[in-house]
């Protein structure tokens, strides 16, 4: 337990932001999702519009700190990717 003022501070703080990112994640891994059932239903405009979605919010996640950025992009690419050929 924290004894200090300040370590009783980091605490809450740490707690404050543990608790933004588990909700960006979460959000992240919901749009991630949401592609991959578009995908698995064979349904390619919806995994057109899920795609279109999911970018941004995994690329928020790598900005804020959450993902790292390569694996941001690399999901996002192997999406795209999927997407494309379940539309080609």
């Amino acid at each position: 337990m924290a004894n200090t003022p300040s370590a009783k501070k980091a605490a809450r703080k740490i707690a404050r932001r543990a608790a933004v990112n588990r909700n960006r994640r979460s959000r992240m891994r919901t749009e991630v999702r949401k592609v991959e059932e578009a995908i698995a239903s064979g349904n390619a405009e919806a995994a057109v519009a899920a795609l279109k979605q999911a970018q941004p919010e995994l690329m928020r996640a790598a900005q804020k700190g959450v993902l790292h950025k390569n694996t941001a992009s690399r999901k996002v690419s192997r999406l795209a990717a999927r997407v494309k050929a379940l539309s080609a």
